[in-house]
């Protein structure tokens, strides 16, 4: 019992020990920005309110009054609704552009062609289109989206051993039935990939997008607090991003860990 419980210790310790390095470069980092806060290198008017114990301030006030609720959530339903629908189309599409070799070949140089455009070339065309608020923000979403889901599921479902593919249809597989019990499960971990760069590059997009003229979200937040001069709720809005894009970041590799696999 006693040698279970000093295991048990010495495993939560070691945990601790490994946690700690990741605590520690958070405080360094927070340590030299605030000695370049201090040290006025952000300029002589705007270094005190670019601090983190500004930031830190803000936060609790946005906290308090309910801003960062009140703007993070219409940001995670745009991006959410977004991949959505990216993941209805994009699934599909890559894992029969993967399985068929002369679609692949048909689609080839019109997929690499479009996710080559840059999402904010888009935005006069969305705004065209959807008008101005939540359709052409999900749109531009859905359009950063879409390509690495594709791509990514493509390319999982492309390499798939001619071994495997080969025994199933001696064995009078169907191309339906192929695509449900090896291409699909075998291309999950690019999949899964595919995923996370489209959360990544949406979450990044979101920002530039919320600033086509809707009412809330983090994006039209940080264009708010720059015309009130509140620039330190400007800095604590750009935390905010970062965790949240982290929090997104971390269940995508939770994820890729607990259902990827490897060929």
């Amino acid at each position: 019992m006693a040698e279970k419980q000093q295991s048990r210790f010495g495993a939560i310790g070691a945990f601790l020990a490994d946690r700690s390095y990741y605590v520690l470069g958070v405080v360094l980092f927070l340590l030299i920005w605030q000695a370049a806060s201090m040290l006025k290198l952000f300029g002589n008017d705007f270094s005190e309110a670019f601090s983190p114990y500004a930031a830190a301030l803000a936060l609790i006030e946005m906290a308090k009054s309910g801003d960062i609720l009140r703007h993070s959530v219409p940001s995670l339903r745009r991006v959410l609704v977004s991949l959505f629908f990216a993941i209805l189309i994009a699934l599909p599409v890559g894992v029969l552009v993967g399985y068929f070799k002369r679609l692949e070949q048909l689609s080839y140089v019109v997929f690499q062609f479009m996710r080559m455009i840059s999402p904010l070339a888009w935005m006069p065309i969305a705004i065209i289109i959807f008008g101005v608020g939540d359709l052409s923000v999900t749109f531009l979403l859905w359009l950063v989206a879409i390509w690495p889901l594709i791509l990514n599921t493509a390319h999982g479902a492309g390499r798939v051993s001619p071994l495997w593919l080969n025994m199933a249809k001696t064995m009078g597989a169907l191309d339906a039935g192929i695509l449900r019990k090896i291409i699909i499960p075998a291309a999950i971990p690019d999949m899964l990939t595919g995923l996370r760069l489209a959360v990544g590059v949406s979450w990044i997009i979101l920002v530039p997008a919320e600033m086509l003229g809707v009412p809330d979200g983090l994006g039209y937040f940080i264009l708010d607090t720059r015309d009130r001069f509140r620039y330190d709720q400007l800095i604590a809005t750009i935390i905010v991003i970062g965790v949240i894009g982290y929090l997104l970041d971390s269940v995508n590799r939770w994820l890729i860990s607990k259902y990827s696999w490897k060929i």
